[in-house]
């Protein structure tokens, strides 16, 4: 069993910076890939960022190209959500997520069934 727990987020006006991270626990999510989605009020939840395990290579969504940025620290067991220049439409529970693949490599990391772990969010809202 892996238990990731979300924190950082809050209520930041347009323009400003959030920080969100990830911490995992129990099993280790050393060789893991790992993302992050956000899911707004009434609508579905959508991939934001993910990045393979032993790759610099991330994956962003269109919509924060340029502005989000994710990253790790293997050491510390922890996955982190860099999120610059915020914007209303950013307003979102935002869940991170373990790939349920083992040393995958590839670029197929944006469908949510691929994630077989999940923590329980953190709100991210943003005001005009």
């Amino acid at each position: 069993q892996v238990q990731l727990v979300e924190s950082g987020g809050g209520l930041v006006p347009a323009g400003g910076s959030l920080m969100l991270s990830c911490a995992a626990s129990g099993r280790t999510i050393r060789g893991y890939g790992m993302a992050w989605f956000r899911q707004a009020p009434g609508k579905e939840r959508e991939f934001v960022a993910a990045m393979n395990w032993g790759s610099p290579t991330t994956f962003l969504a269109d919509s924060v190209k340029g502005r989000f940025t994710i990253s790790r620290n293997n050491a510390e067991n922890t996955v982190y959500l860099q999120m610059n220049n915020l914007k209303p439409e950013d307003t979102a529970v935002y869940y991170c997520a373990k790939n349920r693949r083992k040393f995958y490599s590839g670029s197929d990391v944006f469908g949510s069934a691929l994630y077989d772990y999940w923590g329980q969010g953190t709100q991210v809202t943003v005001s005009s």
